[in-house]
């Protein structure tokens, strides 16, 4: 179903998808569909909480493997990791990006966002080359940077060339940012 969904969304846009229209992608009954989604809304909350869920395992993973790594390794490594998640299969992520308007998103995001939030500043914390007074606030503005610029990216339906070009400089400036962030070590 959530894959029908998917579909659906990327054909149609998400005010043209409909619980039935879903249904039929996925070859079940509408009924079926109304016993899990009870509404458009129920199905829309439901598809970016699971893309979450996958999307905070993949960067949790990242950010486990790169503990007692280096500042540069680090952002290579969760840099790449998001851009590649975001960017696998971007039809879906411009069409979940349109979804959201749909939903109250509010607890989903709070709850990416902690466990996003948990998993860098426990990788940053373990870094061979720096230290940071203020990691809370470091790891913040580190994540909006990197979340920000991929969202903007993605609005902006840039061509490979320059999405790749951008994420060449964010690294740049993320590194940078907790070049001048860090103390010395």
């Amino acid at each position: 179903m959530f894959e029908a969904t998917i579909q659906v969304l990327v054909s149609d846009g998400p005010h043209r998808l409909t619980t039935t229209r879903v249904a039929e992608r996925a070859g079940v009954s509408v009924g079926t569909m109304y016993q899990y989604f009870p509404h458009k809304q129920a199905l829309f909350y439901a598809l970016n909480e699971r893309y979450l869920d996958v999307l905070a395992d993949k960067v949790e993973s990242a950010c486990l493997a790169q503990h007692g790594a280096t500042v540069g390794q680090m952002v290579a490594a969760l840099v790449t990791t998001y851009w590649t998640a975001k960017t696998e299969r971007p039809e879906v992520t411009r069409a979940l990006y349109r979804s959201v308007v749909e939903i109250d998103n509010e607890a989903l995001i709070a709850a990416f966002a902690s466990r996003v939030d948990a998993a860098t500043a426990a990788m940053l914390k373990t870094a061979s080359d720096a230290t940071f007074a203020d990691l809370p606030t470091v790891n913040l503005t580190l994540l909006a940077t990197v979340f920000g610029t991929v969202r903007n990216v993605f609005e902006r339906n840039l061509p490979a060339s320059e999405e790749r070009a951008v994420q060449g400089q964010l690294m740049m400036m993320c590194n940078a940012y907790l070049e001048a962030a860090r103390l010395a070590h």
